[in-house]
């Protein structure tokens, strides 16, 4: 009887020390699963408001398939947020001379997507975390996360002017 308890004390300590070795796959510190059974709310993405044009006749023949104007355009929008043009072609020069005015690194991409594997192998929580696939996303990164309220507070005491935001939740 005895022996059967070491036997399995065995087994499980196996099986949690094979758990623990990752190899060489990605870690996903975040595990987000969808079960599948509901729409995607992430899908639907609210449009523009409804305007009336100045002049009907400046208005483009609908296509099928084709775009409106109510439709969302982030990337055009962050460019005009920013103070770009949108339709300058290749991009708005007075966009991209600020946007790469303390210069510019081609490898950053690639430099950026290595360092992150790195965090994330060092931050891929402990064996029995990886087992039972818990979610150690938040906790690799509180360091790197913002304090929103202390921030709000300090733009406030700046004499910034910010939007309201809801109060700080009470613990």
């Amino acid at each position: 009887m005895q022996r059967k308890f070491i036997v399995l004390g065995l087994a499980c300590a196996a099986a949690v020390v094979l758990a623990g070795c990752s190899g060489e796959k990605d870690p996903k510190l975040l595990n987000v699963k969808s079960n599948g059974t509901g729409p995607d709310e992430f899908a639907i993405l609210p449009s523009k408001p409804l305007t009336l044009p100045e002049d009907y006749a400046s208005l483009p023949e609908p296509t099928p398939g084709g775009t409106n104007r109510t439709d969302v355009s982030p990337f055009d929008d962050a460019i005009v947020a920013l103070g770009g043009n949108p339709d300058a072609g290749g991009g708005s020069p007075g966009l991209i001379s600020y946007a790469t005015r303390y210069g510019v690194s081609p490898s950053i991409r690639s430099e950026l997507a290595k360092e992150d594997l790195q965090y994330r192998r060092d931050n891929d929580g402990r064996v029995l975390e990886r087992l039972f696939n818990v979610n150690v996303y938040f906790k690799a990164y509180a360091a790197q996360s913002l304090d929103q309220y202390g921030e709000l507070e300090r733009l406030r005491a700046l004499g910034v002017r910010t939007v309201s935001a809801p109060p700080e939740p009470i613990e």
